[in-house]
């Protein structure tokens, strides 16, 4: 078994705001595999299915973001897995919008949700997905920026982001890491399409 994380914070406020990249991606990766998140485990929703021939629990922990650590490192107890059995889907500020960046291991970079995650399993050597949000112009209102919900423009993009992970995630459960990162690595979907 594997393990599919998606990112982001609980609550209909929360829904829908740049945050909760992982949990479009784990919502979106759910209806294109008939799994349904009706379980409610390891702290998160939670559903289980066969994603590129691999049996895969998918979870979107219910912590709020800075605490998603708790739920990844009970989910890895339980059911004997370890760190490199888990994708970790989430929103990155460093990234413009429209890019996606996928990597085996490595720093948090300031995200708080993979800060929680690396403390609480003591190590990075996870996978990690990276859908970018942008940094607002004024760079003091992260906090802000992140809670609000995207511009009309932007989710246009985010949309296609968001189906993207979908296909990666996918890529990476069937053919592996590597191939997974050929495909989203320098993808830019805000790109023109004629481009």
């Amino acid at each position: 078994m594997r393990l599919l994380v998606g990112l982001g914070n609980p609550g209909r406020e929360y829904a829908g705001t740049r945050h909760n990249m992982g949990f479009r991606v784990i919502d979106e990766v759910a209806a294109r595999n008939g799994v349904t998140l009706s379980g409610r485990r390891f702290h998160s929703r939670t559903g289980r299915g066969r994603i590129g021939g691999q049996d895969v629990l998918l979870m979107k922990p219910q912590t709020f973001m800075n605490a998603s650590g708790t739920a990844v490192r009970e989910a890895l107890a339980k059911t004997g897995l370890g760190p490199s059995d888990v994708l970790v889907i989430v929103d990155d500020l460093d990234l413009p919008v429209g890019r996606l960046r996928m990597k085996g291991s490595g720093s948090s970079a300031g995200h708080r949700g993979l800060t929680s995650i690396a403390g609480a399993l003591r190590e990075t050597g996870f996978p990690r997905l990276r859908l970018g949000i942008g940094r607002p112009a004024d760079r003091s209102e992260v906090i802000d920026w992140v809670l609000e919900r995207p511009t009309r423009a932007e989710l246009a993009i985010l949309d296609r982001a968001v189906t993207a992970a979908a296909d990666c995630v996918e890529v990476f459960f069937a053919e592996g890491l590597e191939r997974a990162m050929a495909m989203v690595n320098g993808l830019d979907l805000a790109a023109p399409d004629d481009a």
